[in-house]
């Protein structure tokens, strides 16, 4: 991942899962209780964290998808 928000959505996202799974096992409630004060605090930091990002880049959306090339929408339109 190469910045500090990409690592911290990916670092959430993990971290949301195993909280959603150990509400499903008998996990002492404190413990869950703490993971969902340190949720109340992480995705609100990663939403701001993400829309504040200064990441640029030179796609456009007449470039479609890097998976799937396609010729420019300008170019599909004179056809």
């Amino acid at each position: 991942m190469k910045n500090f928000a990409m690592k911290l959505l990916g670092f959430t996202t993990a971290y949301v899962f195993v909280f959603a799974t150990l509400n499903q096992t008998n996990v002492n409630i404190r413990i869950l209780l703490m993971m969902h004060s340190i949720g109340f605090i992480l995705i609100p930091l990663m939403s701001y964290t993400v829309l504040t990002d200064n990441y640029t880049t030179n796609k456009t959306f007449k470039d479609w998808y890097e998976d799937h090339p396609m010729d420019t929408l300008e170019d599909e339109e004179d056809n």
